[in-house]
């Protein structure tokens, strides 16, 4: 009787325990949801086998993230971007025989940010010391939005450095913004819903306090966002006929709803590399290699292993049917 009596005390007090632990998860969801969703996003990192690393290049110490075995690929993310969103890319690909590295750019994500121009020029020169540090001879090397800028400007300084290269929505080419830029940085709950509208074919609407978090989170790094910004606007150093000289296999993957960098851009890039192979992903916007990337990752396996490379053109790959 003694026995039973002790174990519904400790049952009510373990009842308790989980009870004030769970309340203390969901303010801790409500108060710094920034924080609850990083570590749910690392763990899921790990869980898929990307692991997290850095490296010392010169004075700077550069996050990556890495995955898989097989031939090198190196993946740039875009303006305010981190390696983290390459995550599902990452996870498939690493699937698919790749040894695939992710480095956050100087003054991204968790690398430093050192009072520097932040210009095109100064990222790839961190791409490419990156490349040394690993000994990567020859990689593959994909960028997203300015990242694709980055990869494309390192392929005509450093012919030969790199076996293919692959776009997605990428900067770097002339045209005339349809969007406000200054969504870019945003600084309220309603310029970051507005941005996501700017990025996503289907945004998701984002509540006040979560909104909140991460505009805390990516607050502190926005003069980064800003100088880099103010170099990309200056044009100083734009691709408009400059990438003839880009003579490897080149993938050119392109949103048929980005209204941030529109087809017109990759339609411009595919008629100065014509060997290039250009695939539009419809009901996909900005954020294609994120949120269309299960039909993403068979079509850049398929062109990363092609011998002889895919033949150069334009394919449209149609938005799945709903079922």
């Amino acid at each position: 009787m003694a026995e039973g009596k002790t174990a519904r005390r400790w049952l009510r007090k373990t009842a308790l325990v989980v009870l004030l632990l769970l309340a203390g998860l969901a303010g801790l969801a409500y108060w710094r949801p920034e924080w609850v969703s990083t570590a749910l996003e690392r763990a899921g990192l790990r869980a898929a086998g990307i692991h997290s690393e850095y490296v010392q290049l010169g004075p700077y110490r550069i996050h990556y993230l890495v995955a898989g075995k097989g031939r090198p690929l190196v993946l740039v993310h875009g303006l305010g971007g981190r390696a983290e969103e390459w995550g599902p890319l990452m996870a498939g690909l690493a699937k698919q025989g790749f040894r695939v590295y992710a480095p956050d750019l100087l003054g991204y994500g968790r690398s430093d940010k050192p009072d520097v121009d932040y210009s095109i020029e100064t990222e790839v020169r961190v791409v490419q010391q990156f490349m040394d540090s690993q000994k990567l001879q020859q990689p593959d090397l994909g960028g997203w939005s300015m990242g694709g800028w980055i990869a494309l400007q390192l392929a005509l300084e450093h012919p030969g450095r790199v076996r293919r290269v692959m776009v997605f929505d990428s900067a770097g080419m002339k045209f005339t913004p349809t969007v406000d830029l200054g969504l870019l940085r945003p600084k309220t709950p309603a310029e970051l819903n507005g941005l996501t509208k700017v990025l996503f074919a289907h945004p998701p609407h984002l509540p006040d306090y979560y909104a909140r978090g991460i505009l805390r989170q990516i607050t502190p790094g926005d003069w980064v966002v800003k100088r880099a910004l103010d170099d990309i606007i200056a044009g100083k150093e734009l691709l408009d006929g400059k990438l003839g000289p880009v003579t490897v296999p080149v993938l050119i993957v392109w949103g048929k709803q980005d209204v941030l960098t529109p087809l017109s851009v990759g339609e411009a890039m595919q008629r100065e590399m014509p060997q290039s192979r250009l695939e539009v992903f419809d009901d996909c916007a900005h954020m294609t290699p994120l949120e269309c990337s299960d039909r993403v990752v068979p079509e850049v396996a398929r062109f990363l292993t092609s011998d002889p490379p895919e033949p150069a053109g334009t394919q449209e790959i149609p938005a799945p049917r709903q079922r």
